[in-house]
């Protein structure tokens, strides 16, 4: 039997789910209030449930609409990502492209990448954006930006993860601490048991070493933490700090009386990846931007302790 519904209904449904209410919803949609009751009571009946419990202060999602949400959000998002395919495909040298990027992925890749973009399209305009780690896929997912470079965070089935560039972490100190002076190679061991400031674990270097360097009992005791390198990097320029890195991070440090050395037994490395929706074609004006940045990564020399993954 086939259901009669509609792609409104649909968006009436989520606007309402994700507001709970009906007049914040209406004003989202800018239609009346009356017109969204009737859009959701014809949706119930088509449907033969009831997908909102009303109280005087709240709308809740019954049980049946809160297993109905995620494949109502599938749709709507693959239906808007079909659309701006299409309006891409139509514009031709022309159009939008929307990026999130990690900070360190900016400032070394994109920006140098960017000024010969500009000069080959120069009718192709870019933004871009640094979100929290733990937001980035979901950007992705929604469709609020076109292509992330980033780590995995959680990995999402939903998601494809093409290899850009891998990352070893290693340690941050002053050049002058004990750590820095080691004439081999430094392991995990070698850390001290003080003075370690560690990332907090919604971010994305945190998240890491939270997953893959379990084997280090610095992370299970009390620690100093940090959100950003911003102030991270004066913290270990005063001396008597360090704290554990991706090379590529590092390379965002302005004070050179810090060192990096990278860390072995065992090496950790990530991977930056060029994250997509498999399910969704990326616009030409992305996949330009895309092949002008490899070739870009391809022609220049790669800081220590990052190497190139990207094909041509």
């Amino acid at each position: 039997m086939r259901h009669n519904v509609t792609l409104k209904q649909f968006r009436c449904f989520l606007a309402v789910a994700e507001t709970g209410s009906f007049t914040a919803a209406a004003l989202r949609l800018h239609i009346t209030q009356s017109a969204l009751t009737a859009t959701i009571q014809q949706l119930e009946e088509v449907l033969g449930l009831r997908l909102f419990d009303r109280t005087t202060r709240r709308v809740t999602l019954t049980g049946h609409a809160e297993r109905f949400r995620p494949e109502a959000e599938r749709l709507v998002n693959g239906i808007d990502g079909a659309v701006s395919d299409l309006v891409a495909l139509a514009q031709g040298e022309r159009g939008h492209i929307r990026i999130g990027a990690a900070s360190s992925v900016i400032s070394q890749f994109l920006v140098p990448a960017l000024p010969r973009f500009r000069d080959a399209y120069p009718g192709i305009t870019v933004s871009l954006r640094n979100p929290a780690a733990q937001q980035t896929e979901r950007l992705v997912l929604e469709g609020e930006v076109d292509f992330a470079i980033d780590s995995k965070y959680r990995g999402a089935e939903e998601l494809d993860y093409t290899p850009l560039v891998g990352d070893c972490y290693g340690a941050v100190c002053h050049r002058d601490s004990p750590l820095a002076t080691l004439d081999r190679p430094i392991h995990w061991t070698d850390l001290p048991t003080g003075g370690y400031i560690g990332f907090s674990a919604d971010t994305g270097i945190g998240h890491f070493l939270r997953t893959h360097a379990a084997h280090w009992s610095m992370l299970q005791g009390e620690h100093d933490e940090v959100e950003s390198t911003t102030y991270l990097f004066a913290m270990l320029a005063r001396g008597n700090y360090y704290s554990v890195l991706p090379a590529l991070a590092y390379q965002r440090n302005e004070f050179p009386e810090l060192v990096f050395r990278e860390l072995h037994g065992p090496r950790l490395s990530r991977e930056l990846c060029v994250i997509t929706r498999p399910l969704r074609s990326l616009a030409p004006s992305a996949q330009r931007l895309l092949a002008l940045l490899t070739d870009t990564l391809t022609e220049m020399p790669m800081p220590p302790g990052v190497t190139l993954l990207a094909r041509r």
